[in-house]
C-alpha cells in the first residue's frame, strides 16, 4: 500500500514537473523575439549581432493574430469537447433527477397513506367527560 502511494506521489512530482517546463517553454517563446540563425559562409558582424538583452521587442499585427486564432482554436475545441461530455452525460442526469422526482412522489403518498390508514384504523379513544365548572 505505501509502495504504491510513493509510485503515485512520484508520478505526480513527474507529472507537475513535466507541466511546469512545457509552460515556462511555452511563455518564453510568447515573450521573446526568433532570434536570426547565422549562415555558415558569411559571420555576422559585430553590429547586427543580436543582443539578448535588448528591451525593443518588436510584435507584429501577424503574430498576434496568430496568437488569437491558436486561442480561438483551443478554446472551440475545448468548448466542443466539453459540450459533447454534457451531451452524452445529459440522458443519465435527467433520468437521475426523474427517479429521485418520482421517488420523492411515491415516499410523499406513502407517507399520506400511513398517516390516513392509522388515523382510519385507530380504536377510538375513550372521552373524557369534562366538568362544567372547568370548561369556565
Amino acid at each position: 500500500m505505501m509502495r504504491r502511494q510513493q509510485q503515485n506521489h512520484r508520478h505526480q512530482d513527474q507529472l507537475s514537473r513535466v507541466f511546469y517546463e512545457l509552460s515556462a517553454l511555452g511563455l518564453n517563446l510568447l515573450r521573446s523575439p526568433p532570434v536570426p540563425m547565422p549562415f555558415a559562409d558569411r559571420p555576422l558582424d559585430p553590429e547586427t549581432r543580436p543582443h539578448p538583452r535588448s528591451t525593443s521587442r518588436t510584435k507584429t499585427p501577424a503574430g498576434f493574430a496568430w496568437l488569437m486564432l491558436g486561442i480561438s482554436v483551443s478554446l472551440m475545441l475545448c468548448g466542443s469537447v466539453t459540450f459533447f461530455i454534457g451531451f452524452m452525460l445529459m440522458p443519465w442526469v435527467l433520468g437521475l433527477l426523474m427517479v429521485f422526482y418520482v421517488a420523492g412522489i411515491v415516499s410523499t403518498v406513502s407517507v399520506l397513506g400511513r398517516s390516513i390508514l392509522c388515523y382510519v384504523m385507530a380504536p377510538p379513544s375513550p372521552r373524557k367527560d369534562i366538568p362544567a365548572w372547568k370548561l369556565l
